[in-house]
Order: C-alpha cells, then structure tokens, then sequence
C-alpha cells in the first residue's frame, strides 16, 4: 500500500478539545487539535476557561467519542474528576478522557482511576500523540 492509501489513524472519530478551569494559555490545546484534525478527526474545540458542565455538555450534544482537556494550571485532580462526574450525570459515561498539559506523573495513576484513557505531557511527539488516541478510540 502506497502513502496515498492509507487512511489517516483518526479517520471518521469526533474529538472535543476543551480548557476547563481559569487557565488562560491555549497554544498547545491549539496544536493539538490541528494534529488530530491532520490526523483525519473531526475536532471541536470548546474554548477558554470553560466549566466541567459546558465541557460535558458539549461533549453530548455533539456526539463526541473522546473528550481531551488541556490542563497547565495544576487544577488536574479537581478538573477531571468533575468533568468526568459531568459526563456520568448526562448519562455520557463512556465518552473516552484524556488529559495533556503539566501533569506530574505521580497524578497519573489518581487520573486512570478516574477513567482517563490517556494522559499526554509537553513532550510528547505528536505522531506518538494520534497513535495512543487511535488505539484508544479503535
């Protein structure tokens, strides 16, 4: 199979992007949504310091399959939890998380009990970024 065969690792997947919280630096929610969007998904991107309600509901109304929150302001823990609670009240509890942003790796584990599919750091290649997402999402 040529390049010009394959089919991009995202093809046919609706990915939310949203910023919960008051964080205000959106540069890599940005990025990110270019790279899934590259990566044949369609993406829709919430915007700025919005709550884990307007997330989720978002999220449910446009029939999303994942969810990602970008996260650098250390608020993870609380974020999450809440937007994942959200998505349990709106009866939309297998709607995959993941989370990128500055998240320590000792959060990790507390985040994947929440149900977070994947957590992504800053220094992550973006290729390695669509691959776990397309694995989740298969």
């Amino acid at each position: 199979m040529n390049r010009l065969e394959t089919r991009p690792a995202l093809t046919g997947k609706r990915i939310l992007i949203g910023k919960p919280g008051l964080d205000g630096h959106d540069i890599g929610a940005k990025i990110i949504a270019l790279a899934l969007r590259n990566a044949g998904a369609e993406v829709i991107y919430t915007g700025l310091r919005r709550s884990p309600l307007q997330i989720a509901q978002v999220a449910v109304d446009e029939g999303v399959d994942a969810v990602g929150l970008s996260i650098l302001s250390g608020s993870h823990r609380e974020l999450v939890e809440d937007v994942v609670g959200q998505l349990h009240e709106l009866k939309a509890g297998d709607i995959k998380i993941f989370v990128g942003g500055t998240i320590p790796a000792e959060d990790q584990p507390y985040l994947r009990k929440l149900g977070v599919a994947a957590v992504f750091t800053a220094d992550m290649p973006l290729d390695l970024v669509v691959k776990i997402l397309a694995e989740c999402l298969a």
